[in-house]
């Protein structure tokens, strides 16, 4: 928990100076009172006292209560400022990181643990701070001032005090190492319980579709009820703190009052009011100091899930990040892409995905993949955005090597369209000029992209036609309009290569071709990248390029490689007679 305060700025630094100074004034006024409990004491045991002394100590203890409740209100208003700034603060990092990490280590963490610690995780920090804080000040405070003030006072009583505090100390430690692992095992489930929403939400369809509800319901009464047991398991533990706590309180109390009436008894009759004066003002400190511990015992109910939920989200904040920025911000436009004996392998796998990919592309080019599903495929045009580092080898953009640029500029040279058609809950304009690519863009040409993309049909038909709000995930359009937004968005920005990770797969076969071939006319200067599984799809490129387990196995045109290499062979007579291979 102490390492994630480094992440409150300098105003919250300060203003929890100012928490630490108003919380010293709480503490002095309440610690005033029982001075002038006891000055009161004496003056009613006093005989010739005068009523108007009983009030001016009356009038200044409610003084001391007024000033207290002033500061407490002060203090509560700051710290309830300072917790919700610092997890505005803490939301803001964990999503910032999370955007600068790699693919695989967004998936070492999990979707639903990423979006656990992102709201649960810092509530609990936020509350901590919340209530921790103050509680945290005042019960040193209290503990050490009440201590001091006690300390001429009888040693008997100074003794069953210190008993009663040691107690309170070993039941208090006691329950820290029993219910302080759990806190780990309740957010843990807590993660499994969103992902098991999370998948239930995103499988929705195909859960009705084989009347799997039941089966759902008993997945996710399983993992909840673990919760459950683990949450009724730890409160059931603290609520035995109070009871524990009471009983030592009374126990306390009760002593100080025995042990007082034997010292009362046993003295002269000159010594009896101060030593019953003494046992009042004594018992006030006495209580003072365990509602101090019963403060830090109120801490210790927090700390435990607060301390897992920092160290939770302290996991991903110092999470290391291995896609570094280059220094290359810009460079000129000469469409060039080079693989150099390229070999990938997944962080902590031992097989390589990709080994000694090389070919070149120049301004222009067409470069299509393809092969059999889990040759490599997709990988290998992640390595093109830098989602992933190549194991070896080097990638060349530009005359570049790709490390040397900022992400930035790297990926505002390349439009992106991603195997699964993915759409933001925002207008259609909003998505296909979604972001900005380094590059400003232009209205004017949305027209003309829709009807390049072959959107602009079913976009006119839409209520709000361009304007209309496209709903979470994409929903309310179809999977083949979905990859239609999808290829105009990648085009909308002009940009210098165009990758296409099978994304004609959603089309019909017109479509497919009619869009590729008011793609070709478009982006005629643009370098283009296609991996595909249709050979229609990929027939006309430039240079195919065809993988097997992760290796070229394959490199040339399409009818070259009808001649010379068997496995793009057999995928193409899979799909295409001999008739129309030949007539292609």
């Amino acid at each position: 928990m102490h390492k994630i305060i480094k992440y409150l700025n300098k105003k919250q630094w300060m203003l929890l100076g100012v928490v630490a100074l108003l919380t010293f004034g709480q503490v002095f006024f309440e610690l005033k009172m029982p001075d002038y409990m006891s000055q009161i004491t004496i003056l009613v045991q006093t005989e010739g006292s005068m009523m108007k002394d009983i009030l001016i100590n009356g009038g200044y203890m409610l003084t001391c209560a007024f000033i207290s409740l002033i500061l407490a209100i002060f203090t509560g208003y700051i710290t309830s400022n300072i917790s919700a700034e610092f997890s505005r603060d803490l939301r803001e990092a964990l999503f910032l990181k999370v955007e600068k990490l790699a693919l695989n280590e967004v998936k070492h963490f999990s979707t639903s643990s990423l979006i656990t610690r992102s709201t649960n995780d810092i509530t609990q920090v936020q509350m901590f701070l919340a209530m921790g804080v103050v509680l945290l000040l005042k019960a040193p405070m209290t503990a050490v001032w009440a201590i001091s003030k006690v300390l001429n006072k009888s040693w008997q009583w100074s003794v069953l005090t210190a008993i009663a505090i040691i107690i309170l100390l070993s039941i208090v430690s006691l329950l820290m190492v029993i219910v302080l692992p759990r806190f780990k095992i309740v957010q843990k489930l807590i993660d499994q319980v969103n992902g098991v929403i999370r998948e239930n939400l995103v499988g929705i369809r195909v859960v009705r579709a084989f009347n799997a509800e039941q089966y759902q319901e008993n997945k996710f009464e399983q993992v909840n009820q673990r919760l459950t047991n683990q949450q009724l398991f730890n409160q059931r533990t603290f609520a035995t703190l109070m009871p524990a706590m009471n009983i030592v309180l009374n126990a306390l109390t009760l002593g100080i009052y025995y042990v007082g009436s034997l010292l009362i008894s046993q003295a002269l009759l000159t010594d009896k009011v101060i030593l019953f004066g003494d046992m009042i003002v004594f018992s006030s400190y006495a209580m003072q100091m365990i509602m101090s511990f019963l403060m830090l015992a109120m801490i210790f109910m927090m700390y435990p899930r607060a301390s897992v939920s920092a160290t939770r989200i302290l996991e991903v904040l110092e999470a290391p990040i291995t896609i570094h920025d280059g220094d290359i911000t810009d460079t000129p436009s000469l469409g060039t892409i080079e693989f150099k004996d390229v070999s990938f392998k997944y962080p902590d796998a031992d097989e390589y995905v990709l080994e000694h990919v090389s070919f070149k592309a120049n301004k222009g080019d067409t470069i299509a993949f393809i092969g059999s599903t889990g040759s490599g495929k997709s990988t290998l045009v992640n390595l093109i955005e830098r989602f992933y580092d190549v194991s070896s080898g080097e990638i060349f953009i530009d005359g570049h090597n790709i490390k040397s640029y900022t992400q930035k500029a790297l990926r505002s040279k390349i439009g992106y369209v991603s195997q699964k058609a993915v759409m933001f809950n925002d207008s259609v304009v909003e998505n296909i000029f979604f972001g900005d690519n380094g590059k400003k863009r232009d209205i004017s040409k949305l027209n003309e992209i829709l009807q390049v993309s072959q959107a602009a049909g079913f976009v006119s038909e839409m209520d709000d036609k361009e304007q209309t709000r496209i709903a979470f995930g994409g929903t309310n359009v179809s999977g083949g309009q979905k990859q239609r937004l999808s290829i105009a968005r990648a085009i909308a920005f002009d940009p210098e290569f165009l990758i296409f990770d099978d994304s004609f797969s959603a089309l019909d076969y017109k479509t497919d071709a009619t869009l590729r071939k008011a793609l070709k006319q478009y982006t005629k200067d643009t370098t283009t990248l296609i991996v595909g599984q249709r050979i229609g799809t990929i027939m006309n490129a430039n240079q195919i390029i065809v993988l097997d387990e992760g290796r070229v196995v394959g490199q040339g045109t399409h009818q070259e490689l009808l001649e010379n290499c068997q496995v793009y062979k057999e995928i193409a007579l899979s799909q295409l007679s001999k008739e129309e291979l030949e007539n292609a």
